[in-house]
């Protein structure tokens, strides 16, 4: 029998760069809110259960889902980074026995067929976790990817922190990732705030399980669409454009 599939929709930040009021995963593409297209992505590609964490204004993005049976909400009172909002959900991951894939809301080019390969390969090596990535041809601002001489997962190493080598590596992160149930919620009750921020980043833990001798891979399936981000106005356009090239529907 597979094991059931868990999704966290991390669906709690304001669009604040994106001079909006409301929150980002509510802009729309093509007519409908960015958060809509990463659900079909994840029902395409059989994920069992899909838990959104809201935040701010999280009425309404409750009310932008109303009716969908198969999503769950869970609430982040404070935005105190990624990690935190993964915190939220600690009670559901308790009792959760298998493949947990974490993504944002506001990346409505996000793969079926991406989701699924990262799925298979959790189902046939058993990791601690799998990061989705990509090459990109332009990384700057992302953080790379440091592989072993053997070509296994190191670490991730933001850009602000990378030496001159480590920026010219062309293969960067893009906050996509399974992980084993039980071992996330070991590294989330690692993580640390120690940052300018003073927030929690999922994208440290990895890197605490990779440190705790659990094995942790990163898999360069993600499509180069999947590179374009959604921070401002600009780039939403740029996001609308690709999708109309693809053959997205426009809701009129």
């Amino acid at each position: 029998m597979m094991t059931k599939r868990l999704a966290v929709v991390l669906a709690a930040g304001k669009g604040t760069r994106m001079k909006s009021d409301l929150p980002k995963v509510l802009c729309t593409v093509l007519g409908r809110p960015m958060v809509h297209f990463v659900l079909d992505a994840l029902r395409a590609s059989e994920v069992d259960r899909m838990m959104v964490v809201v935040g701010y204004r999280s009425e309404l993005v409750r009310e932008a889902l109303h009716g969908q049976e198969d999503v769950e909400f869970v609430e982040q009172r404070e935005q105190l980074g990624t990690g935190h909002a993964v915190k939220m959900c600690r009670d559901q991951l308790l009792s959760h026995r298998g493949p947990v894939l974490i993504l944002a809301g506001d990346s409505p080019l996000t793969q079926a067929e991406s989701i699924s390969a990262l799925f298979d390969e959790f189902d046939s090596t058993h990791p601690a976790c799998v990061l989705g990535t990509l090459h990109k041809e332009n990384p700057d601002g992302l953080g790379r990817i440091v592989r072993n001489s053997d070509g296994t997962f190191q670490a991730i190493v933001e850009q602000k922190d990378a030496s001159d080598v480590e920026r010219a590596i062309t293969e960067v992160n893009m906050s996509t990732y399974i992980f084993d149930a039980p071992k996330l919620i070991e590294a989330l009750d690692e993580l640390k705030n120690t940052n300018r921020q003073q927030e929690y980043y999922i994208t440290d833990c990895p890197g605490i399980l990779k440190a705790r001798g659990a094995k942790v891979e990163a898999l360069p399936v993600l499509k180069p669409c999947e590179a374009l981000s959604v921070n401002t106005a600009e780039e939403l356009a740029l996001v609308e454009a690709e999708m109309r090239r693809m053959g997205y529907t426009c809701v009129n």
